[in-house]
C-alpha cells in the first residue's frame, strides 16, 4: 500500500482483525455482485468503501423514478441511465482505485459460470428465485462463497452458503428448486426503505469477514429481521443429503 492507501484505511488498519495483512487481502480481491437494486447499493458502496480491489456487478436493468426511495446508488439525475452506468460513476465517486468491471445484461447459467470462477466471494442482491438458484449451482460448482440477502415489506434474511465447508448448506439445501415458490416483488408488495440497506450492508459486512478469514460467517445459519419490531432471530441450516445441487447425486458439472 502507498501512503495514500495507509490514510484512506487507517480505520481498518487500527482493527487488529484487519490490519494491513488483511487489508491487503481486501485489495487484492475480487467480489460479484449480481443487482445493483436495493441490495447492491449498499453492498458495492461497503465493498468499494473498504477496498476491494476488484467489483464486478451485473444488472440488466435502468433507474427508475421508483427505485429511488431505497437504492441509494442511484440518483434522479440519472434516471433512466442502465443501473450498472449509474453505478460506475457512484463507485468511481468514492472510490477511485477501485476496478469496476459491469455488465448490463440477464445473466444465463454459462455468463454465471464464467463470472463466479473468477470472484473470491458473491454477493446475491436479485431479486427472483430462479436467478438465485442458477447463482447457487455456479458458486456450488466452483466453491465460491455465497452471501445471500432478501427483502420484501418490513422483513429480510441473510446467509451464508459456503460449499468450501464440508457439510454446510447450499441455497438449494434451504429453498429446494423443486417446490414453487411464490415471487413476490417490491412493485406489488412494497418494501421498507432501510430494510433494504441493513441487509446490503449486512452482506458487505459477511463477504469483508470472508475476504479476511476474520469472524464467524453466516454459514449455515439465517438471519431473520424484522424491522417492524426491530428484531433479529436466527435459524439454524442443515445440508440435506439428497440436495440435487450439492448432494452426492447432484449431475456431473
Amino acid at each position: 500500500m502507498d501512503d495514500r492507501q495507509l490514510l484512506r484505511y487507517s480505520r481498518h488498519l487500527l482493527l487488529d482483525e484487519i490490519g494491513i495483512e488483511g487489508q491487503q487481502k481486501l485489495l487484492a480481491a475480487h467480489a460479484l455482485i449480481l443487482g445493483a437494486g436495493g441490495l447492491g447499493s449498499p453492498a458495492a458502496l461497503y465493498l468499494a468503501s473498504a477496498g476491494v480491489g476488484r467489483l464486478t456487478l451485473v444488472d440488466d436493468d435502468s433507474v427508475d423514478l421508483t427505485n429511488l426511495q431505497r437504492q441509494i446508488m442511484h440518483t434522479e439525475a440519472r434516471v433512466g441511465q442502465p443501473k450498472v452506468d449509474s453505478a460506475r460513476q457512484a463507485v468511481a465517486a468514492l472510490n477511485a482505485d477501485i476496478k469496476l468491471r459491469t455488465v448490463a445484461t440477464r445473466a444465463d447459467d454459462a455468463l454465471l459460470g464464467e463470472l463466479v470462477a473468477d470472484a473470491d466471494v458473491v454477493l446475491d442482491c436479485s431479486d427472483n428465485f430462479a436467478t438465485r438458484h442458477a447463482l447457487n449451482r455456479a458458486c456450488v460448482r466452483h466453491a465460491r462463497p455465497l452471501v445471500s440477502g432478501a427483502a420484501i415489506g418490513f422483513d429480510g434474511q441473510v446467509s451464508v452458503y459456503d460449499p468450501r465447508q464440508p457439510g454446510a448448506p447450499c441455497y438449494a439445501c434451504v429453498f429446494p428448486p423443486s417446490q414453487a415458490a411464490p415471487e413476490v416483488a417490491c412493485a406489488t408488495m412494497g418494501v421498507f426503505a432501510p430494510l433494504v440497506g441493513i441487509v446490503g450492508t449486512l452482506q458487505a459486512a459477511e463477504a469483508l469477514k470472508l475476504l479476511c478469514d476474520i469472524g464467524t460467517s453466516l454459514s449455515g445459519r439465517l438471519l431473520m429481521i424484522d424491522t417492524r419490531r426491530a428484531e433479529f432471530s436466527e435459524i439454524r441450516l442443515q445440508r440435506q443429503a439428497d440436495c440435487s445441487v450439492c448432494g452426492p447425486d447432484r449431475p456431473a458439472s
